[in-house]
């Protein structure tokens, strides 16, 4: 599939390389797309097909590691390593009742501290890694998450011209960011069984933060879209998907940033499908934040809601709260 004027497609490279004209138009079509669903998919981001695959080859040997392996490194939402089956509702967030997600989980985030014992606990918390069982994970995930930081700083000053800001209007603010990778396995229909009544891989929910970056396999049981019938969507839809692709969509921080001009991307993850009872898949989730403690407020004249300000961490940690099952 392609994109749609809804989802667009976008290449990258003229923002990067082209004339003053073709920027502007690059920005013009972002701010049109962020203002419908809240989605985009962008090419010319440079980080190429083989990276990403190694990337999803190393875990998959993690996860298909014995249980009583895996569990060795079993954390809690918002820790890093594995997050196992059940652990997590993301339809929690926005109030929506479902039954945990089908889903595991390698996570690992931002790990620099900055010298606060406060936010270092948790915001910036040392990464695990499985090195007797996975010794090839470590490097391939930091190399990725590295190349993940880059592209998202790049689109946030793409972001702020769309907005019509200075380009440091965002990457202000992710001077020492918090940000996490999610490796979600989602497994086959012959291993999880009949999903229950309102189950899904993940369910529906916005992000949280400023910007996510998502490299993901297309299925059965994939990923679809809210695009609001109002605006001539028909509520969930398939989204579209690129091979050479990085999907990306803003969240809740941005959303509040822009005064609502821009749509946090509500979507969800299909339950495996019958018809495709084998069918495996593995998304990388780059969820790309900002400072710790943020202020957070609406750009001057940028969209209608009038936000209060709010302290980026405070509202993360509430949202990570929500989704955690149990």
């Amino acid at each position: 599939m392609t994109g749609s004027p809804r989802i667009p497609v976008i290449d990258l490279e003229p923002w990067r390389s082209g004339s003053p004209e073709q920027r502007a138009e690059v920005a013009r079509r972002v701010d049109a797309a962020l203002g419908q669903a809240g989605f985009l998919l962008v090419t010319g981001h440079g980080v190429s097909r083989e990276e990403r695959a190694a990337v999803r080859a190393a875990a998959r040997a993690f996860f298909e590691l014995p249980p009583e392996v895996k569990r060795r490194y079993a954390v809690s939402v918002g820790g890093r390593g594995w997050l196992g089956p059940g652990a997590e509702a993301n339809g929690y967030s926005e109030g929506t009742a479902t039954p945990p997600d089908l889903k595991e989980s390698w996570t690992i985030g931002a790990d620099r501290p900055i010298g606060d014992p406060e936010i270092d606990a948790f915001w910036f918390q040392p990464n695990v890694w499985p090195t007797a069982e996975v010794p090839a994970l470590r490097a391939i995930v930091e190399r990725y998450t590295a190349r993940m930081r880059e592209v998202a700083d790049g689109l946030l000053e793409l972001l702020a011209a769309a907005l019509g800001q200075r380009p440091g209007f965002f990457t202000d603010h992710t001077r020492h960011p918090t940000h996490t990778l999610n490796i979600n396995r989602y497994p086959a229909l012959g291993q999880v069984g009949e999903p229950q009544p309102g189950q899904f891989r993940i369910g529906p929910h916005t992000d949280f933060g400023t910007v996510t970056l998502l490299d993901r396999e297309q299925g059965r049981g994939g990923l679809q879209v809210y695009v609001d019938p109002a605006d001539g969507g028909a509520g969930w839809e398939d989204a579209p998907y690129d091979p050479e692709a990085l999907t990306v969509n803003i969240g809740d921080l941005m959303a509040r940033w822009t005064g609502d001009r821009w749509r946090s991307g509500r979507h969800r993850v299909l339950p495996p499908a019958a018809e495709a009872p084998d069918e495996e898949l593995i998304s990388l989730v780059y969820f790309y934040e900002c400072d710790p403690h943020t202020r957070v407020v609406p750009a001057p004249g940028a969209g209608p809601v009038a936000y209060e300000p709010v302290d980026s961490s405070a509202y993360l940690r509430a949202k990570l709260d929500a989704i955690t099952v149990g």
